[in-house]
């Protein structure tokens, strides 16, 4: 069993995340897209798209997934993975809301 080394690094407060709008959050050299979704849940994912790298947080956000803004591939805000008939995936982020405020959990 291999032991990962977890950061949680605190992202914001829920009240500052707009409903079902992106918001770009810089962790290091990484851009993460960080979403509150109508149910009240937040999801993260890694902020480019696989097809031509465009930017997810400027995303349509409908149910679970996020629509690019350039080419409307459908990408799933759980996991990752970009829907048929398209392929490819972006890297999901776990997430936690403890009080009010919002974690980015990293996993390496």
């Amino acid at each position: 069993m291999v032991n990962k080394n977890v950061t949680k690094i605190l992202i914001g407060f829920v009240h500052e995340l707009p409903e079902k709008l992106g918001k770009t959050v810089l962790i290091g050299d990484r851009e993460v897209a960080v979403f509150k979704l109508s149910s009240g849940r937040i999801r993260a994912i890694e902020n480019r798209c696989p097809h031509k790298g465009g930017v997810l947080s400027e995303g349509i956000v409908s149910g679970e997934f996020v629509f690019c803004p350039m080419h409307d591939w459908k990408i799933c805000l759980d996991d990752g993975k970009v829907q048929e008939p398209d392929k490819g995936c972006v890297k999901s982020y776990q997430t936690a809301i403890e009080g009010e405020e919002v974690y980015l959990i990293i996993e390496e």
